[in-house]
């Protein structure tokens, strides 16, 4: 885990809303409670439930109606992928009563029993989260999200297989296909697609003179899983462009789809990829075998 990913989970994780007690005992009076809510400094988010002003509106809301940031919004709130979130998700015990009403029709309630015991206030333990997550997304996304876990080092091996034990068994197939190589979510995405073209591929492949690049196909497609976040700039874009004039000098044929697209028109780029193959493949293969 490095020090970007650790720094997220203190924040995350940190204590956020106290209860009256916790704050009399760091030392405030009852006064002092009462003047800061009537300041605004303190917020009473619900009977016996505060935060500092400051407190994410996602922990807010969740607290507010009687449960705790889960799912999927936890996740987010880690750096974990996901593909989309409609709305906040959050976790409440099915015996709780004076559940307030939710403020959007988006929120998603997740009622259940079997949570861990333990945590702060605000949000659900990270593998009561990952479990919930696994339940809540499409198969893809929910892959993508455990490479990621794995990638960022939020989770092991060991922790993914003792936490499939605690999930339908028509789910434990996605473990078979988690990779921890797979640096980002379109990468993932890129990963499934190339396993129903049924070709051979290798990830993160160092080519001498051209650098790391995502995928090699058939030992001379490079497809490469562009994103706004790293690939946006001239600079970059110059940059881009000149691996893949390095890689062609050596034999490779270089193909960038868009991330957008490798998450949302899977099929679309599929097909692409299978005509380009089809196209290219038989005259790269006799190149090599020359």
């Amino acid at each position: 885990m490095n020090h970007k990913v650790a720094e997220r989970v203190a924040t995350t994780y940190s204590p956020t809303v106290f209860s009256r007690a916790d704050l009399l005992e760091a030392g405030s009076s009852g006064h002092d409670i009462t003047r800061a809510v009537k300041a605004g400094t303190l917020v009473r988010l619900r009977r016996d439930h505060y935060s500092y002003a400051d407190v994410d509106a996602r922990v807010a809301e969740a607290v507010r109606v009687g449960g705790r940031v889960s799912c999927v919004t936890l996740l987010q709130m880690l750096g974990v992928f996901v593909l989309q979130s409609s709305g906040l998700h959050m976790h409440l015990l099915p015996h709780m009563s004076r559940i307030r009403s939710r403020a959007s029709r988006s929120t998603v309630m997740h009622w259940s029993r079997s949570m861990q015991r333990g945590g702060p206030r605000h949000v659900v333990l990270l593998g009561d989260a990952v479990r919930q997550s696994i339940l809540c997304q499409q198969p893809r996304a929910a892959i993508a999200t455990l490479d990621s876990l794995l990638h960022l080092g939020l989770a092991t091996w060991a922790q993914l297989e003792e936490l499939f034990t605690l999930v339908p068994a028509r789910l434990h197939v996605l473990l078979s296909l988690v990779d921890a190589s797979a640096e980002s979510g379109p990468e993932t995405y890129m990963r499934l697609i190339l396993r129903t073209l049924g070709v051979g591929y290798t990830t993160q492949v160092v080519i001498p003179g051209v650098g790391r690049v995502d995928f090699v196909v058939d030992g001379w497609l490079i497809i490469e899983c562009d994103s706004r976040e790293f690939h946006e700039g001239w600079d970059r874009q110059v940059a881009d462009r000149a691996r893949d004039i390095s890689a062609a000098r050596l034999g490779y044929l270089t193909i960038r789809p868009v991330a957008s697209d490798i998450l949302f028109d899977s099929n679309a780029v599929r097909q692409s990829i299978s005509e380009v193959l089809d196209a290219f493949g038989s005259r790269a293969r006799s190149r090599r075998g020359a």
